[in-house]
């Protein structure tokens, strides 16, 4: 993410050896980058033409070198990332197709060109967990993809190749972040990211690997302590969309005039229309709990007008903004609490909550699924398979995401205990479940489940 000393040691090599197509494929991730971080419509209309560009340029290349096709397959598929991430589907899944034809392809002529297994497993990894609503575009496209053979071709990559290797790098970041979303091996991907083998120090790329991957796996207080450090390069401010993260952190520990700060200054920067709306939402909320209401409702209302309702944590904030609901305090406390990895803490809150002295059932619903959660975490499994399944009883048939939540929390807990019989059944169950919040993730990482377990 230092982009202007890359275009810079791109620049010297392009005058010093013109015919090294090498760099016209490393130039691309500039565009990659930029554009999936900051989103900026402004700059993907000037830039989307770099496509066809380097696509003409990397044509010149010979047909019998095995880099000649990978590296062809490789801006397709930074370009299938960017066309998604600004809501042009059929032609992300278009391009996406063009980088899967030509990496199997690859493969077929140079079977012993270990940068195919890079591409091909993390595809084929993709492809095995694409969400229900696309599986028909996949079957059309011909594209087939396997959780388990996707992610041992890469793991092969990384054992057989040498630390200098060109693409191990990206061959990591890919490797560790599927193994974290797709294959439930979030402690194994954490204990790898929070070690010696993943220096972050003066590295904002790895630094916002880290911290996205510990806001996920409930280890807030890391995230913030690395955040922290990675806003003294100079190159942090360039991507607004660390403040969303650092904002993010700051709320899961309660700091909530520090969180109102940084999403702002968050969106006082951003180009880009993802995050927004969550963004406004976590304002909202760290007003609320602050028990300013009337500004949590004037940010509130900002959802509805500001930013897209095309991510997951995105339709959630439009639905928050669409009712006039408040969660009870102490039950917002400790989802957020647990969110940031402080059990305990969110639990001492909750045991003091009798639930059935809240009004809302969804206050009651999520009583027992945060317990549920706390519990699981901290591995109380019969208690938390309790609380679980308790919400399940009361919340199967609502458009809250607690329900099918738990039974993915249920299934994880026999699949962590080695009861697979159970876990199966308790996956398809969470599969059952239609019309909730954060759906496509939810199902994708059943799905996952389903296919680590039934292969």
């Amino acid at each position: 993410m230092r982009l202007d000393a890359g275009n810079e040691a791109i620049r010297k090599e392009i005058i010093q050896n013109p015919r090294n197509l090498m760099a016209t494929y490393i130039a691309d991730y500039e565009d990659c980058i930029l554009l999936l971080f900051n989103g900026s419509k402004q700059e993907y209309a000037q830039r989307k033409h770099h496509l066809d560009i380097r696509l003409n340029l990397i044509g010149k290349g010979a047909d019998d070198d095995p880099w000649y096709r990978l590296c062809k397959s490789g801006i397709y598929f930074h370009w299938a990332l960017v066309q998604f991430r600004f809501g042009e589907n059929l032609k992300a899944a278009t391009t996406f197709r063009k980088s899967y034809r030509l990496i199997k392809e690859n493969q077929e002529k140079f079977p012993n060109f270990p940068q195919n297994q890079i591409f091909l497993g993390m595809q084929e990894a993709v492809v095995g967990t694409i969400p229900d609503e696309y599986k028909w575009l996949a079957s059309i496209f011909g594209m087939r993809g396997d959780v388990k053979k996707g992610m041992q071709k890469m793991a092969q990559f990384l054992e057989q190749t040498s630390a200098d290797e060109p693409l191990k790098e990206e061959a990591i970041l890919y490797y560790h972040y599927l193994r974290f979303y797709l294959l439930s091996a979030q402690e194994d991907v954490w204990q790898f990211m929070h070690s010696n083998q993943f220096p972050v120090s003066g590295n904002l790329l790895r630094s916002f690997v880290k911290a996205n991957v510990a806001l996920n796996y409930r280890k807030g207080e890391v995230a913030l302590d690395v955040l922290k450090k990675a806003s003294t390069l100079k190159e942090y401010h360039q991507f607004p969309i660390m403040d969303y993260e650092l904002g993010r952190a700051h709320i899961l520990q309660l700091n909530c005039k520090e969180a109102i700060t940084t999403f702002q200054h968050f969106l006082s920067r951003y180009e880009g229309r993802i995050f927004v709306k969550d963004a406004l939402q976590q304002i909202s909320l760290s007003y609320y709990l602050l028990q300013n209401i009337n500004k949590a409702t004037e940010y509130r209302k900002k959802i509805l007008t500001e930013g897209t309702a095309s991510t997951d944590a995105d339709k959630q904030a439009k639905r928050f903004a669409e009712s006039t609901f408040w969660p009870a305090l102490p039950i917002l406390q400790a989802r957020l609490l647990i969110d940031g990895g402080y059990y305990k803490e969110a639990l001492a809150r909750l045991e003091k909550q009798d639930p059935n002295s809240f009004n809302a059932q969804v206050d009651k619903i999520e009583y027992y699924f945060r317990s549920g959660r706390a519990y699981d975490e901290l591995r109380h499994d019969k208690l938390a398979i309790q609380y679980y399944q308790h919400t399940i009883d009361m919340g199967r048939n609502r458009k809250e995401h607690f329900a099918a939540r738990s039974a993915l929390q249920i299934a994880r807990i026999y699949e962590r205990n080695k009861q697979y019989k159970e876990a199966i059944e308790r996956y398809k169950e969470c599969l059952s479940m239609k019309g909730h919040d954060f759906q496509t993730n939810i199902d994708q990482q059943a799905k996952a489940g389903l296919n680590r377990l039934t292969r």
